[in-house]
């Protein structure tokens, strides 16, 4: 049955897979870089997270010191609405950080301070002046900005812009409503800054908090605290060392995975894909061994294919030689029948001149040997046919078919010597058809004694069949075991009994072998053993 063939579409190549697979390794750290953003953003709110909690320190203590002071007539801010008090019911209020670079949250920079319309009240800054020694001391360790503002956005407590009203801007306007609220702005840093911060929009920000004050439902200042956020990338410009050596790396690494795998996986497979090619075209250049088998795997996939192509090859040679004898030796007997048959035809309607008796007698007996022939032959390809289709399962022993040797042939001595009771991967019947084709092609040859000898080697068994027969000539010795070869033609041989043998033998993984001259005439059969695992391929060599 033949195997459809794959439809005709677009496939990757192995190579191409292995480069894609290669490449997308290699990229991966590079595409991570995209992710930083993400990453930026979440620094971001992990900083505004830090300012909620400072601030909203610093408030409770500005927001204690404005109480201690109401008594003494300190004014305050603007009442807050009702329905934008918080519910006195609740016993947490948590502020979440909801600024997101991603959204786009992103301001000019911050407006400068202006110019204050009223100075702030006394009571005010003496409260900012109180709270400075405790934002400088906060400030040395969380580098955020502190701004005090007093209830009309002016500063009372801070590094810089004393006396000056933030009012304006507007997250603090915000505040001064009572609504807390932060922003995210573009900084101007005091330095230029690493070209590798062009990667990332987190870096050239500043994030900028403002927490309102409340006494008595009223605003009574502004905590404003702002800070840069951490970022991954300057972490990356100070190591860029260590950065470029890993980078460098991996992709060193990727070249060094890519060679690898081209020599142990791409390269044999191109060149066993190419055997392969030339093989099917008949090519003999198909038979050379790979130049590189890569791994173990390959060498032994490639061991398989080429025996495989072998046998095959041979296979296919065998079946043309075996055709072409084949079609020679049904010649003969049918020209000679067809021509009998036609001169007792033509005996049959000739009115004189017919064949005498004795002549048809001649002829018949001449058409009856040939057909006799052409059964024997007949019988001797249904043989050949069992013996290369025999299932190969079997076992025996070489001891269980001697007896019905010595049936087939009593008028034959047949002697025995050696480890006959080793277990063989042929079954009886198989091995009887072998040993009987040896002994009748002995018998044809002047035999009258058989010997058979076995040998351990290992585990197969190497037996020898020889007999006191007529000797073979140097001219005849590479040719008996081909097909229709015989030098008993006249006496009924058909020259396809050692045909058969080595047929059973070489589709079992056995072999036969003819030995060099000698007193007698020998052959060796190597058994195959009764568990296989590869089969024997000496006789391909």
């Amino acid at each position: 049955m033949i195997a459809p063939k794959p439809k005709k579409k677009w496939r990757p190549s192995l190579g191409q897979i292995v480069f894609g697979v290669l490449a997308l390794v290699a990229t991966l750290p590079l595409v991570g870089l995209f992710f930083f953003r993400i990453y930026d953003n979440q620094l971001i709110r992990q900083t505004q997270a830090e300012l909620i909690a400072q601030s909203r320190v610093l408030a409770a203590i500005y927001a204690e010191e404005v109480t201690a002071r109401l008594a003494a007539g300190i004014p305050l801010g603007i009442e807050i609405p009702p329905e934008a008090r918080p519910d006195s019911s609740d016993e947490v209020t948590p502020i979440r950080p909801l600024l997101d670079l991603l959204a786009n949250d992103l301001f000019v920079r911050r407006p400068d301070a202006r110019d204050a319309a009223e100075p702030a009240d006394p009571a005010y800054v003496a409260i900012g002046a109180r709270l400075l020694p405790v934002i400088r001391e906060t400030q040395k360790v969380t580098l955020a900005g502190f701004r005090v503002l007093d209830p009309q956005g002016v500063v009372v407590a801070g590094r810089d812009e004393m006396g000056k009203s933030l009012a304006h801007i507007e997250e603090v306007a915000a505040a001064l409503k009572g609504t807390y609220s932060a922003a995210l702005r573009i900084r101007i840093p005091d330095k230029a800054p690493p070209p590798i911060y062009s990667f990332s929009r987190g870096v050239g920000v500043h994030v900028f908090s403002a927490m309102p004050v409340i006494v008595n439902d009223h605003v009574a200042g502004v905590i404003y605290t702002s800070r840069t956020p951490r970022n991954i990338f300057e972490h990356l410009y100070v190591e860029r060392g260590k950065f470029i050596a890993a980078a460098s790396a991996i992709i060193l690494t990727t070249l060094l995975v890519g060679l690898i795998v081209a020599r142990t996986i791409t390269r044999p497979m191109r060149e066993l894909v190419d055997r392969a090619g030339r093989i099917g075209r008949n090519d003999p250049a198909g038979f050379r061994p790979l130049a590189h088998y890569g791994t173990r795997d390959f060498a032994e996939l490639a061991e398989h294919f080429f025996a495989m192509a072998e046998q095959l090859a041979q296979r296919s040679s065998y079946v043309r030689n075996f055709s072409a004898h084949l079609t020679h030796e049904l010649k003969s007997p049918l020209t000679s029948i067809k021509g009998a048959a036609e001169l007792l035809l033509d005996s049959l309607h000739a009115t004189s001149g017919q064949l005498t008796r004795a002549e048809q007698e001649r002829f018949l007996s001449n058409i009856l040997g040939d057909a006799d022939r052409l059964d024997r032959m007949a019988q001797r390809l249904r043989e050949l046919a069992r013996a290369e289709a025999v299932q190969q399962s079997e076992t025996s022993r070489p001891s269980d078919v001697i007896l019905a040797l010595r049936e087939r042939f009593p008028t034959t001595q047949i002697d025995t010597q050696g480890s006959l009771e080793h277990e063989v991967g042929l079954s009886s019947e198989t091995l009887l058809i072998v040993l009987t084709h040896l002994a009748d092609n002995a018998l044809r040859h002047g035999a009258r004694a058989i010997r058979l000898d076995a040998e351990n080697r290992g585990d197969r068994l190497a037996l020898r069949v020889s007999n006191d027969g007529h000797p073979i000539s140097p001219a005849n010795r590479e040719r008996i075991f081909d097909a229709f070869f015989t030098t008993r033609r006249d006496s009924g041989g058909t020259g396809m009994g050692l045909s058969i043998v080595r047929a059973v033998m070489m589709s079992h993984g056995g072999a036969i072998e003819l030995l060099p001259d000698a007193p007698e005439v020998s052959f060796e059969l190597r058994l195959p053993a009764a568990e296989r695992g590869t089969p024997d391929q000496s006789h391909l060599k």
